[in-house]
């Protein structure tokens, strides 16, 4: 109910200011958002931070149905900051964010010090795959103000996805730029928890089990797989398809049942953006990510593709 009032408070505040000059609006807009986020992010017992398309929505279904089985709740919701935990006190307040906005209400803009003194799971994924994604989104999900509001393209325009993978504002300079800050304040996080969509991917129950027990809510092997099984690129496929979680927003619904593209759960492959680009255009993305991207993550150096894995 809190996050209701906040969304329809900051609609009736920008409706009231409709005069303002566009960009104002959106800085407005911006300030607003983050302090709604830094409000959840100060109650947060655990925070789950990733750029957009690194598997959060995954990781969140995971975590979703690992809580309901261990707490004997239904299937119906989707875990949002503290919807489970007023169901069940034993359920921790989990924060996910993209940490888009946080910022725009603090200034902390060069540091991560909004998170210095929480415990944060940060998951990254290869930025190619995560730029390709991405521009899915734009293209088939977004909301025309959310493209705005974060410097995307604009709605409806013609952008290849190279030209997008390549744009400052939203493929992978902005990726990287994202993933090198993190890495540098890294050691400032009171308690952190790198998780790789890769390494996900290789082991979704070992992965899983790294982080619940992180979050400090240890479980059963059995809740561990049945939790990784409901979260099979199969089932969230299926769950987009029947609105399964409608009741937690379009997060996880299809936009377009006929268009694959549209679906939060798409082509699924690690490795993936190689189907989009010729070898000449790979070299130049290859080229910019090994010059810019710190190497702690493990991706300047180029892997193999390899087979499906889930995408969210």
């Amino acid at each position: 109910m809190h996050t209701v009032i906040k969304k329809l408070t900051r609609f009736l505040v920008l409706g009231l200011l409709f005069f303002l000059p566009r960009q104002k609006k959106i800085r407005i807009d911006r300030w607003l958002r983050g302090k709604e986020e830094f409000r959840k992010l100060r109650l947060a017992d655990c925070v789950i931070v990733s750029f957009g398309k690194s598997g959060r929505t995954w990781v969140r279904v995971m975590l979703s149905r690992f809580y309901q089985l261990k707490h004997g709740l239904s299937a119906r919701h989707l875990i949002g900051f503290d919807n489970l935990h007023k169901k069940n006190a034993a359920i921790p307040k989990l924060f996910f964010t993209h940490d888009n906005y946080i910022k725009d209400y603090t200034g902390n803009r060069d540091t991560k010090a909004d998170f210095y003194d929480k415990k944060v799971v940060l998951l990254v994924r290869d930025p190619f795959d995560t730029a390709v994604s991405q521009f899915f989104q734009w293209k088939y999900r977004m909301r025309p103000g959310k493209k705005a509001l974060n410097q995307y393209p604009q709605h409806g325009s013609d952008t290849s996805v190279f030209d997008f993978v390549m744009d400052e504002d939203a493929g992978l300079p902005k990726i990287i730029d994202y993933l090198n800050l993190w890495a540098s304040e890294s050691s400032k996080i009171k308690d952190l928890l790198i998780v790789r969509y890769e390494d996900l991917r290789a082991d979704t129950a070992q992965a899983l089990e790294r982080i619940v027990n992180f979050i400090g809510t240890p479980g059963s092997e059995a809740e561990i797989r049945e939790a990784v099984n409901f979260a099979s690129v199969e089932n969230m496929r299926q769950m987009e398809e029947k609105k399964t979680f409608w009741l937690s927003g379009s997060r996880m619904v299809a936009k377009d049942r006929k268009n694959p593209n549209s679906y939060k759960v798409r082509k699924a492959k690690v490795g993936g953006y190689r189907d989009y680009f010729d070898d000449q255009q790979i070299a130049r993305m290859q080229q910019l990510v090994a010059e810019r991207l710190d190497p702690v993550f493990g991706y300047t150096a180029r892997p193999p593709a390899t087979e499906e894995a889930a995408s969210a």
